[in-house]
């Protein structure tokens, strides 16, 4: 009886060389950051969009309502620093920062001052728009997330279509199928997260009411169990824009991929979101009143689009390796039989 022989398989692609690579790419094509640069550019010096006058006398009757409810000084204490902290967030919210990327969605333009949004330039304070009813405030909402999924569509196939060159069986896709695909994800995605969404609010909720303590634990083990659902859905658009496929097959490749790569993956996803996340600290060091707020914006922008290059690689990559893997594999069934 004659021993089997072992299939050779060649090693998975590093985590690092698709780092390098997409840091590489954008190195030589350095106007990959105008789009996300230029989107904070304009939520730093343009106008600022704002609801706090159309918000805040529903906003305040509910404060009111619910500080009668509070019996010790403690509570009112820490209800007032929330209160004091939700007023100046609605206040300096803008509008416009829906155009950049929301983090619950896979497409879009990275923006770092859509988080911080400072109200201070160097010219001085932001002029400001005040949204003044709320079928406009609804309308304008969906007509900035639906641009802001439009420019995340251009801004994917242009850094993918750049950092795969030839080599990329996706590239030359068209504008409008990677807008239509886009948008099409960008739905499930909205649907996905309500359906998921709704019932861990009640879940919480309840428990809340039942012990505050309780809600903490089960919001932490939520968090824990998070990274489980992100790795698989990190790479759900790469689909449309590396080997053009539908929004549909593309969250199918992702799932598949992830699931006979998943420690590498997740070391890949670890390792994007520490550089992105901890980064992001130290551009918005200097104040929006400063011209230091260029030199974050900058490095913000090159810092995530090399992060998304490096994606597309590790993804190309990645799947091209499974495949000779499955046609090694397929081979070796088909010499056994023989």
């Amino acid at each position: 009886m004659y021993p089997q022989k072992t299939v050779e398989l060649p090693p998975p692609p590093g985590v690092m060389g698709s780092l390098r690579a997409g840091f590489d790419a954008v190195s030589r094509h350095v106007a990959l950051i105008l789009l996300p640069a230029a989107l904070d550019v304009l939520l730093w010096l343009g106008p600022r969009f704002s609801v706090d006058g159309l918000l805040a006398p529903f906003l305040n009757m509910i404060f009111d309502q619910t500080r009668l409810t509070l019996t010790s000084s403690a509570e009112v204490r820490r209800f007032t620093e929330f209160e004091s902290l939700f007023n100046q967030t609605v206040e300096h919210f803008n509008l416009l920062s829906l155009l950049g990327r929301l983090q619950t969605f896979p497409v879009g333009v990275s923006s770092l001052l859509a988080r911080s949004m400072p109200a201070e330039t160097p010219f001085g304070s932001q002029p400001v728009v005040q949204i003044s009813s709320l079928p406009g405030l609804i309308g304008l909402a969906l007509l900035l997330v639906t641009g802001g999924w439009v420019l995340g569509a251009l801004y994917f196939r242009w850094v993918s279509g750049t950092t795969l060159g030839e080599t990329g069986s996706g590239t030359g896709i068209s504008s409008l199928w990677a807008i239509i695909q886009t948008l099409i994800l960008s739905g499930v995605w909205l649907i996905g997260l309500i359906m998921f969404l709704i019932p861990v609010t009640l879940v919480l909720t309840v428990l809340t009411l039942l012990s505050p303590v309780l809600a903490g634990a089960a919001l932490f083990i939520l968090l824990a169990l998070s990274f489980w659902l992100i790795v698989p859905l990190f790479f759900t658009p790469h689909g449309i824009f590396v080997r053009k496929q539908n929004a549909f097959y593309s969250i199918f490749t992702s799932l598949r991929m992830v699931r006979f790569a998943l420690p590498t993956s997740g070391f890949f996803v670890i390792c994007w979101f520490l550089l992105s996340t901890g980064l992001n600290y130290l551009w918005s060091v200097p104040p929006g009143d400063s011209w230091m707020t260029l030199v974050g914006i900058g490095g913000h922008a090159f810092i995530t689009t090399a992060l998304l290059s490096a994606s597309f690689v590790y993804y190309r990559d990645m799947n091209a390796w499974l495949q000779t893997v499955f046609e090694r594999l397929q081979q070796k069934q088909t010499t056994q039989r023989v």
